[in-house]
């Protein structure tokens, strides 16, 4: 049984075309070229100047400050309310959610009241 895609040939087929001899090998591909050697110590991106030569435990503590510095930083109205949420405590948080959830059940009955009559 075979492909359901392939062609519907005999078994005997497999060896209808010539093959190589036993001795010769398949054809080798085309040679690469040669990888050039690097001469002397690579340079670091960015700084051109040779003082800039801080450790990278450093550079990386230093950018991860200015990211913290940045991300406490409200931004428009938007983070000015976040902000405010961040700093509300747990007890504040539910107090908060349990008068909205008050005053909704309040509309609600005035509502239901409304229509009673």
């Amino acid at each position: 049984m075979g492909n359901c895609f392939g062609k519907e040939t005999s078994s005997s087929d497999n060896f209808a075309t010539p093959g190589r001899p036993v001795g010769n090998a398949p054809p080798q591909p085309a040679p690469r070229a040669a990888v050039p050697k690097i001469s002397g110590q690579g340079r670091s991106l960015g700084g051109s100047q040779a003082s800039d030569t801080i450790d990278a435990r450093t550079a990386a503590a230093k950018a991860a400050e200015e990211r913290a510095a940045r991300a406490n930083q409200p931004k428009g109205k938007l983070g000015q309310a976040l902000a405010k949420e961040k700093q509300q405590t747990r007890v504040a948080t539910l107090g908060e959610a349990s008068r909205d959830e008050r005053r909704m059940r309040d509309a609600d009955e005035a509502a239901e009241a409304r229509n009673y009559n």
